[in-house]
This record gives structure tokens, C-alpha cells and sequence, in this order.
């Protein structure tokens, strides 16, 4: 059976508020985008529209909220709203933000559930990106926050929290992370902290923009002014938090999380190890061999790509291959300790990146890559019959038809192979 298409915004739309630590206020603009361009958030407030991908590899800070940060430009607080994108099964969206923090709005996931749900989704032609759990995955993090995960048919969160505060106490918590459910249980449960906290995390340049309207504040007895919009709202936002922080995987998560006392910097660390096993499985692939054959000119023996299992246009690609005792090369190689060659460890390299690069032009199937130079190349371990090989490639720039590229290849996370390219697209 075929896993869920990709999924992006039929339509533009807005939200604007202040921001929860920096209390500036900032406009953010929704845009559909194309496949296999994943979540990026776009700083349109400074020159030249700097871009953040939504990844674990941006995460800067876990300090009372998700910091994603690229270079010198950071985006604070982005959980809220990556936990409507998760709910929604959104895989690609550009997100306009005219400053440095996502608004915190009234404290809950709920406005921005609403504003990219209002405009409808476009389903695209390409598979989703799944990472389904297929045994127990477990972490932890300082402040007694512990993960498991386990398979399950769809994606469901179960959490626990403790504080002791007459209105939290022992709270738990579980829920399907569907659209309807997240839209009826956890879309609006908001925020909390204490007011004896106020002043100090002000101090550190937090909480500034903190307030009775957008957050629930709570005194030594009870809630500083309001009331509640479930009896276990603070488990349920909790869990809404869990969800917008394993949208950083980037793909949709299948399997049953629970977590015990979660936190930032423990959900991070649970999505890390959750990435990380996926790895070690290969991924779940958004381009598999036959249109792979599509773009590159290789045929058997030397088609050394299987599949992709990430991209990001124009920026970065992540492909397969699978070595086997079947290799022919093996039956001249070392043909009593098999060991693949070296050069077509980077012809597999290199074939990955020209995948990179055939996205970048105009009617692919006319074209073809050759490799002009490759530098800093280095073999750090032998690759053997069994072994995976996942191959990372970075574009480092791009001049009309002519690229840099970085690479490197790894095997159970270790690394193999690394280099650098120059590569040119001409006419079959």
C-alpha cells in the first residue's frame, strides 16, 4: 500500500501578534511551496530574506522554547506553530516571518491551526516523507524528562507531567495526533509559567512580551486571573509542544511516543534519536530508482544510487546505496576480503549530487553532469558487502551551469568517505 502524498497550502494567508520573549510584534505570511521543499522559515525583515529549514540541524537553543538559528539569523519560539503544520500533514511551506520570534498570539496552537486550515491543502504528486518507528527508541534529558517509542499504526503521543502546584499536580495525557484531534483536544490549550518566575526570566532577556492575555500565569494557590479551557490543559499543551518539536524531523512520524516529564531539550533529543534510526534503516524513500533512471544516464554496472530520502532544493540531498555481495566489482576486488573501491564510493557520492544538481535545470532529461575536479577527498573506513551507504550533499554555490558541492558518506553513522566537487551540466 502507498504511504500519503505530500501536502502544501492551497493559498496564502496571515497572522500577526507579539512575540513571547522578545515582545516585538511581527507579521507572518503562509505560502504554498513546491515538492520536496520541506518547511522554511524566510527572515523577510532583513536583507536578502535569509532562510531557516525547519531541521534538528538548526536547533540553537531549547531555553524555554525552540530557537532555530543559520548562520547569524536565528527564530525564536517556533514550536506553536510547527505543531499546526505537523497536525496538518503540511510537508511544504515557505513562512514569511517580518522579525525575530514567531507571536506567541494567545498562547495556544490554535490561531495558527485555524488560519492553515481556513484556505484548504494541496495535495502534490510525491510520497510523504515518513519516519516510522519499527522498535523501541528511547531518550532522556536533564529534569527527569524520559522518551520511548514504539511502533504503531498511525502517530500517537501519550505524556506525563508533574509540578507541585495545587492546579497541575500529576497530570497524563494521550491523543492521536490526527487534524480533528488536534483541532478538538490540544489546538487550544495555551502556555503556562509562574508568576514567581517573571522577574528572573525577564532579567535574562525572557518573557517579555508574557502576559494574562497570552499565557495562563499561576500564583502560589492557584491562577493569577481567568480560568482554564480544559481541567488538564498544561499535560495537553505539553503534548502540543512534543508535536511541534518532532515536526524538526521534517517528515511525518509513525509510531507511539510517550514521554514522561517532556521538555524542550528532552524532545529535541527524543526527535534526534528517532532521525537517527531512521538512518540506520535507510529512510523512507522520496525518489526511488525509477525516476532516478529518469534523471541520471547510468545503467548496470554503474547506477550506484538506490534511492533519496531527503531534499532540499537547490541546497542539499540525502541518497542510498545498498552494497551487496552481488556487486560485480567485488569478484575482482579483493575477492577474498571484499572491500568497495574507493573511487566508486565517490562515483556513488557524485552520482547523488548530480541528482542535486539536475533539479536546478530547466527540462533535466535533456542533460547530463560531468565532474570536472574533486578536492580534500578522504576514506576514513572500508565499506563491505551488507554495509548501507548514506551519502549527504550540500550545494556550496551555483553559477549558472556550474556547482560546488560538498560530500561525505557514512555507514551506521560512521563516517566513510568525504570530498568535494566541481560539476558542470551540458547537453546530452
Amino acid at each position: 500500500m502507498s504511504g500519503p502524498q505530500q501536502q502544501t497550502r492551497a493559498a496564502e494567508a496571515k497572522i500577526s501578534g507579539a512575540g513571547l520573549h522578545t515582545g516585538e510584534s511581527v507579521d507572518v505570511v503562509f505560502r504554498p511551496a513546491a515538492e520536496n521543499y520541506g518547511i522554511r522559515f524566510r527572515r523577510t525583515d532583513l536583507e536578502g530574506g535569509p532562510e531557516i529549514g525547519a531541521e534538528l540541524d538548526h536547533v540553537v537553543s531549547t531555553d524555554r522554547g525552540t530557537t532555530l538559528g543559520r548562520d547569524s539569523v536565528t527564530l525564536h519560539t517556533v514550536e506553536h506553530l510547527l505543531a499546526a503544520v505537523a497536525a496538518l500533514g503540511l510537508d511544504n511551506l515557505v513562512v514569511d516571518v517580518a522579525g525575530p520570534e514567531i507571536p506567541i498570539l494567545d498562547g495556544s496552537f490554535g490561531p495558527f491551526f485555524a488560519v492553515l486550515r481556513e484556505a484548504g491543502l494541496a495535495t502534490q504528486s510525491s510520497p510523504a516523507r515518513e519516519f516510522i518507528v519499527s522498535g523501541p527508541i528511547t531518550a532522556a534529558a536533564s529534569g527527569g524528562a524520559s522518551y520511548v517509542a514504539t511502533p504503531a499504526k498511525g502517530y500517537r503521543i501519550s505524556a506525563g507531567i508533574e509540578f507541585d502546584h495545587p492546579m497541575i499536580r500529576r497530570q497524563f495525557g494521550s491523543f492521536d495526533v490526527t487534524a480533528d484531534t488536534f483541532g478538538r483536544e490540544l489546538a487550544q490549550a495555551r502556555t503556562f509559567g509562574f508568576r514567581r518566575e517573571a522577574e528572573a526570566l525577564r532579567a535574562r532577556g525572557l518573557a517579555r512580551g508574557a502576559s494574562l492575555e497570552n499565557a495562563i500565569i499561576l500564583d502560589e494557590e492557584g491562577l493569577a486571573s481567568g480560568g482554564l479551557r480544559f481541567p488538564d490543559e498544561f499535560v495537553r499543551h505539553k503534548i502540543g509542544d512534543l508535536i511541534g518539536d518532532l515536526a524538526l524531523l521534517g517528515g511525518r512520524v509513525c509510531g507511539h511516543i510517550v514521554a514522561e516529564r517532556p521538555s524542550h531539550a528532552g524532545n529535541i533529543e527524543m526527535a534526534r534519536r528517532i532521525s537517527a534510526e531512521s538512518r540506520r534503516n535507510g529512510g523512507t524513500p522520496i525518489i526511488d530508482i525509477q525516476r532516478i533512471m529518469q534523471y541520471l544516464p547510468h545503467r548496470y554496472p554503474m547506477l550506484l544510487v538506490d534511492r533519496i530520502v531527503e531534499f532540499e532544493q537547490g541546497k542539499r540531498i540525502v541518497g542510498i546505496k545498498n552494497v551487496t555481495i552481488n556487486e560485480p566489482f567485488f569478484q575482482g576486488h579483493y575477492p577474498g576480503h571484499p572491500v568497495m573501491p574507493g573511487v566508486l564510493i565517490l562515483e556513488a557520492m557524485a552520482q547523488v549530487g548530480g541528482m542535486l544538481l539536475m533539479d536546478a535545470v530547466e527540462n533535466p532529461e535533456d542533460k547530463v553532469v560531468y565532474f570536472m575536479t574533486m578536492d580534500n577527498v578522504k576514506w576514513r573506513r572500508p565499506v563491505t558487502p551488507g554495509d548501507q551507504i548514506r551519502f549527504e550533499l550540500e550545494m556550496l554555490a551555483l553559477r549558472t551551469h556550474t556547482c560546488r558541492m560538498k560530500g561525505a558518506g557514512y555507514v551506521e553513522g560512521k563516517l566513510v568517505a568525504e570530498a568535494e566537487f566541481m560539476a558542470r551540466i551540458v547537453d546530452r
